[in-house]
C-alpha cells in the first residue's frame, strides 16, 4: 500500500505542476468532520473510496470538486456510473481533456470510471473527479460531505469526504454538453476558475 500511496502522491504532484487544477466550486455538504484520510465505501461492487476530500468553497461558487482513489479489492471490474450528494442539487463525472484549440478542458466522462479487477481508479485535480453542482450550502474546511456513487450494476455505495482547502482551480469548463452548470457564473461556459 505504501507504493500506491506513493504513486498517488507523485500523481497529484505532477498534476499540479501542469497546472491542471482543482475544481473550482461551492460547497454543499454538511456536518463536522476531522479530516481524515480514507472514506470506505459501504457495499456497490468491492469499491471503497480512500483519500477522499472536497475542495472548500461558497454556496455562491455554484460548484466544487470530489477527489480520491476508488479502490476495487474483487475479481471483476467495477464502474461508477453516477454520484450524488445532498450538498449539491446534482453531481456529474467529470475529466479533463484536449479541448478544440487543445488547451485541456474539463467536461462531463462518457461512461463513467472503469475501476480494473482488484486495480483503483484515481480522482485528482486536473483529471478524473467528481463535480458536484447547484450547491445547497457552503462547504467549509474541516466539514465533511456526503456522496453515493452508483455503478453499472445498479448497486450503491456511500462515503464521507473532508472538507479541505485547496487552491489549485484554473481549468477551462467545456460549453456544449456540459451540463450547462459551469456556465452560469458569468463565463458563458468557456471560462476560467
Amino acid at each position: 500500500m505504501t507504493m500506491d500511496t506513493t504513486r498517488t502522491a507523485a500523481l497529484a504532484a505532477a498534476a499540479a505542476a501542469l497546472l491542471l487544477a482543482g475544481c473550482g466550486a461551492p460547497d454543499g455538504g454538511g456536518g463536522g468532520g476531522d479530516g481524515g484520510g480514507t472514506a470506505p465505501a459501504s457495499g456497490g461492487a468491492s469499491v471503497s473510496v480512500q483519500d477522499a476530500w472536497v475542495k472548500a468553497v461558497a454556496e455562491e461558487d455554484g460548484m466544487t470538486g470530489v477527489f480520491g482513489e476508488l479502490v476495487n479489492d474483487s475479481a471483476a471490474e467495477a464502474a461508477v456510473t453516477a454520484a450524488s450528494s445532498p450538498a449539491a442539487g446534482r453531481a456529474e463525472l467529470h475529466e479533463v481533456a484536449p479541448g478544440e484549440d487543445g488547451d485541456p478542458v474539463m467536461q462531463e466522462k462518457e461512461g463513467g470510471f472503469p475501476v480494473p479487477a482488484n486495480g483503483s481508479h484515481l480522482l485528482e485535480p486536473g483529471a478524473d473527479h467528481i463535480m458536484l453542482m447547484d450547491l445547497r450550502q457552503d462547504l467549509e474546511a474541516g466539514t465533511e460531505v456526503a456522496v453515493e456513487l452508483e455503478f453499472a450494476d445498479g448497486s450503491t455505495a456511500e462515503f464521507t469526504a473532508p472538507v479541505k482547502e485547496y487552491e489549485g482551480a484554473n481549468e477551462n469548463y467545456g460549453g456544449e454538453g456540459h451540463g450547462g452548470g459551469h456556465g452560469e457564473d458569468g463565463h458563458g461556459g468557456e471560462g476560467r476558475r
